[in-house]
């Protein structure tokens, strides 16, 4: 039993999830930085999260540490990282509060369904290609208009960029989660195969909500 529990704790606490973890932790300071105002060091950790977001991935194919975990960890610190910038952006009224509600109301969206697929026997869904690029879209929204709050002469240039990421990213966010209801739909009609895995992540595959 002891070495089985050394086994699953070797596996959970390689590289790549350590750098995982690492992203997670630096999410309540990246909050705080925006809510206060200091939106160039916010700027310096979300670099510093997306260095260490390429070299867990990295490592996790170099080192053949590739896991579970790991493959649901990394969107999830995506969305955390996503949520906070909105949550302090909002709370300094940079931007509105319907745009929060709209991209975490899709994000509840998709939790109802993983339930529903849960409930007939299936894991969660693979990420749909426009869920990528609507979330690549958020991720560059956000540090745009942080960008033009922290240095004024940029303002005229990152503001209107970061707006236009932003709107066409909640637009795909949502066309995307309207995929994922009509693939849901389709797949709880489908019989449940018991002898293969219970999640997609157990393919290797990326899966969209955590």
């Amino acid at each position: 039993m002891e070495g089985a529990n050394a086994g699953v704790s070797s596996r959970v606490w390689t590289v790549p999830n350590v750098l995982s973890f690492l992203r997670l932790a630096l999410v309540p300071v990246f909050l705080w930085l925006i809510i206060v105002g200091q939106d160039a060091l916010a700027l310096l950790v979300l670099v510093f999260s997306s260095v260490t977001d390429f070299l867990d991935g990295y490592l996790a194919r170099r080192l053949r540490q590739v896991s579970r975990l790991g493959q649901l960890l990394d969107p999830a610190a995506d969305r955390l990282y996503i949520f906070a910038a909105l949550i302090g952006l909002c709370w300094r009224e940079v931007i509105p509060w319907w745009l929060f509600v709209v991209i975490v109301a899709r994000d509840v969206m998709l939790a109802v369904l993983g339930v529903i697929l849960a409930n007939h026997g299936f894991g969660p869904l693979p990420v749909h290609h426009l869920g990528k690029v609507a979330t690549f879209c958020l991720f560059w929204a956000l540090p745009l208009l942080m960008l033009g709050e922290a240095f004024e002469p940029l303002a005229p240039y990152s503001l209107p960029l970061g707006w236009a990421f932003a709107l066409w990213g909640a637009f795909l966010y949502w066309w995307a989660g309207i995929v994922y209801v009509r693939e849901t739909a389709r797949v709880i009609r489908l019989p449940a195969d018991d002898s293969g895995p219970a999640s997609d992540t157990l393919d290797g595959k990326e899966v969209d909500g955590a």
